[in-house]
């Protein structure tokens, strides 16, 4: 019998079907990357209209930062008090920062809707992915995983596709509308579905760690995206908030040295597994949203794509994704083996960075869809295998804390690489940019790039193509050190029953 058809022996779940489980959380993680990706095919729009081309980046460095300070206190808060209450608190965040998102008629508000959406986002993605360690004993996880990998992977060709179809239908605001439907199903089916756990004793909340690696994250944050950019490396702002995320970083370690309840227990760091998938975790974030970032500005703007149709375009990148996610986890469950499995993807993953480092204004468009075919299938097996394997080498008792730990490390790869990207462009593009054009900078899009004179089009699309290249190898890099990083995951065995949870 599937392993997927037994009942969960444990408190949380009380004895519902796993199956039920896992479409609970399937649709609460759905819930979450549609919020995370129906934004990206709307860029363009949303910089026509509100003519902030120079701060693009922020309406996705604003969704993954904020989820990345949620995911860890998320994930021990799911640890301590249950993963039902928090992902229902986490849904109804999620769903005033839509509203907040749908509303705004500037810059800043819109950075701040998506700021709120992913605090809540945050929270969900690691504790639905903590339910399947809950559920399924280590042997069973990589199948599971992958399974929500592939959730993960549809919702992301959903996401652009409708994000696309409703600018041209209707208009920006409506794409973050489009999640509240979904945040009440996933609201209704978790209630439903998940019971409540029995908290024994009143937990201790580590709230000045929680506090100090928001600074850090943020100032860290910051730092990628303002310096170089709007202030010079040496000068006394970048060098603020250097010095900011330094001490920030210095006292959380302390604190974390000395809290009752940890946010992220040291003596974690002393597992390899845990350091090494969190790393590559880290470097394949940082690639994989500079290529959802920056590929749907170089087809509608160079190619002179459809909002709808550069979304097509990253069917593709989906296809491989799910692909090897789902194969990924099956081999996993089948043979126990998975060390292999990210060396072998980072390094799909190089290729086609690498593939996109040549995209030029006379590249065909079928070549673009295999290269970013290959992107996908070097990203898939990270995220099923990755957070499997982490929860294989954790304590039990930190289950929620090494789910968030994996998502946490890949979302600071996000917001640091969109931010960083997003500078490397913008300083690409000012310097590519023919003497006279940067004053139409702001609102470069495809129709305003449509009303230029030939000429000064041939000059324009030349330069932005220029200035993606560095982006691309920049992440081509990173992939590789990923890629050698992953040799040295140490291959633990999987067991095929689940632990005792210890009481609280």
């Amino acid at each position: 019998m599937s392993s997927l058809t037994l009942k969960a022996p444990i408190t949380e779940t009380g004895d519902q079907p796993v199956r039920l489980i896992l479409a609970a959380v399937a649709t609460v993680l759905f819930a979450a990357s549609l919020g995370q990706t129906v934004v990206s095919t709307a860029m363009p729009a949303i910089v026509g209209d509100l003519d902030a081309m120079d701060h693009i980046t922020w309406v996705i460095t604003a969704y993954l930062l904020a989820s990345t300070v949620s995911a860890p206190i998320s994930g021990k808060l799911g640890d301590l008090y249950g993963r039902k209450i928090v992902l229902q608190c986490g849904i109804m965040v999620f769903m005033a920062g839509s509203i907040v998102a749908g509303l705004a008629w500037n810059m800043g508000l819109l950075v701040a809707g998506r700021a709120l959406q992913g605090l809540g986002a945050g929270g969900l993605i690691v504790v639905s992915m903590a339910v399947v360690a809950d559920v399924l004993p280590s042997r069973d996880r990589g199948k599971a995983q992958g399974i929500m990998g592939s959730v993960f992977g549809i919702s992301t060709v959903i996401g652009p596709l409708l994000g696309g179809f409703i600018v041209q239908k209707f208009n920006w605001h409506w794409i973050f509308f489009v999640n509240i439907p979904v945040g009440v199903m996933a609201l209704i089916v978790l209630g439903l579905v998940l019971r409540p756990q029995k908290v024994r004793a009143t937990p201790s909340i580590d709230y000045l760690g929680a506090a100090l690696l928001a600074a850090f994250l943020s100032s860290a944050v910051l730092l990628s995206n303002l310096g170089g950019a709007t202030y010079a490396w040496g000068s006394a702002p970048t060098l603020a908030l250097g010095a900011c995320a330094c001490i920030a970083l210095l006292a959380f370690v302390a604190v974390e040295a000395r809290a009752t309840e940890p946010l992220l227990p040291l003596p974690l760091f002393r597992i390899n597994n845990f350091v090494v998938m969190n790393s590559v975790g880290f470097m394949v974030g940082t690639t994989m949203f500079g290529a959802i970032t920056f590929l749907p500005l170089f087809l509608q703007v160079v190619k002179g794509a459809s909002p709808t149709a550069s979304g097509l375009f990253l069917l593709p990148m989906m296809a491989g994704l799910i692909g090897s996610s789902f194969a990924a986890g099956r081999r996993m469950t089948r043979t126990g083996r998975y060390k292999m499995l990210p060396v072998a993807s980072t390094g799909a993953l190089v290729a086609g960075m690498l593939l996109l480092s040549t995209l030029t204004s006379a590249t065909p468009l079928w070549q673009v869809a295999v290269f970013m075919f290959v992107t996908g299938i070097g990203i898939g097996p990270v995220i099923s295998v990755g957070v499997a394997a982490i929860q294989n080498a954790v304590p039990v008792h930190s289950l929620g804390v090494g789910t968030a730990s994996a998502n946490m490390f890949r979302l600071i790869g996000g917001s640091i690489g969109t931010s960083a990207f997003g500078a490397m462009f913008s300083a690409g593009m000012a310097s590519a940019l023919p003497d006279g054009a940067e004053a139409g900078f702001g609102a470069l899009d495809a129709s305003s790039v449509a009303q230029m004179p030939p000429q000064a089009q041939d000059a324009v699309l030349d330069a932005f193509s220029q200035a993606l290249h560095p982006v691309f190898l920049a992440a081509a890099a990173l992939a590789l050190a990923a890629c050698l990083l992953s040799l040295l995951v140490i291959e633990r065995p999987l067991a095929t029953t689940l632990p005792t949870r210890p009481d609280r």
